[in-house]
């Protein structure tokens, strides 16, 4: 079975808007923001970007998203880390829709920290958007889009760019209990590699879905 394909309109998101249709619960997210950032040489997600730390768009991103509850995964670096996530929200007025967790095994991967992450989901949550820390550009307009095509039956959507796989990922409620038993460096993918055409993906001419920061060459983007 072939790619889902999505075009759907995006609805109005209004603060507080997170309640997925049908009665089925709201929707959360996940901020992974437990990195050590050993390519770029430590402390990557407070690294200034444009005049703030790099976490900062990523997170902001987050607060933007129909997402009543998000949950800001740290490992490295804790403290700090999420002293910036708490001044960002609160900037925002939003400090009541963060949550940061620890995940003290961070070191073993991905799998670790987004298993900390659905671990502290709460039991209604309809769905999760999986946002990276090192991902500052990621444009608000593509997350109701994201929400829509699994509100309309798909387990899980993610932006397409030119061809390409981007971020966030919305997963569907029904593998959130997966989520939680992931392991090691399994991210999202070992999730999702098996869904086929369950899987929905949203075209977007936005480039900031695939725009991460790897290097600190990459703070400045061409």
């Amino acid at each position: 079975m072939g790619r889902r394909r999505a075009s759907w309109r995006p609805w109005e998101h209004r603060r507080g808007e997170g309640v997925a249709t049908g009665g089925e619960g709201r929707w959360a997210a996940i901020l992974l923001a437990a990195g050590s950032g050993r390519r770029f040489g430590g402390g990557k997600l407070l690294a200034d970007f444009q005049g703030r730390p790099l976490l900062a768009g990523a997170l902001e991103a987050a607060l933007a998203s129909p997402a009543l509850d998000i949950v800001l995964v740290t490992g490295a670096q804790a403290e700090a880390v999420g002293a910036a996530a708490r001044s960002v929200a609160e900037a925002r007025g939003e400090a009541a829709r963060l949550r940061i967790v620890h995940a003290a095994d961070h070191a073993e991967g991905m799998g670790a920290s987004l298993r900390a992450g659905a671990r502290a989901l709460p039991p209604d949550a309809a769905g999760v958007f999986v946002f990276l820390g090192d991902m500052p550009k990621v444009p608000p307009a593509i997350l109701p889009r994201l929400a829509q095509a699994v509100r309309q039956g798909a387990a899980a959507a993610a932006p397409m760019y030119g061809g390409r796989r981007g971020h966030p990922v919305l997963i569907g409620r029904d593998l959130l209990p997966a989520l939680a038993r992931l392991s090691g460096d399994e991210g999202a993918r070992a999730v999702l590699a098996e869904l086929g055409g369950r899987m929905a993906f949203v075209d977007t001419d936005d480039p900031g879905v695939c725009f991460d920061v790897d290097r600190p060459e990459d703070l400045t983007p061409p």
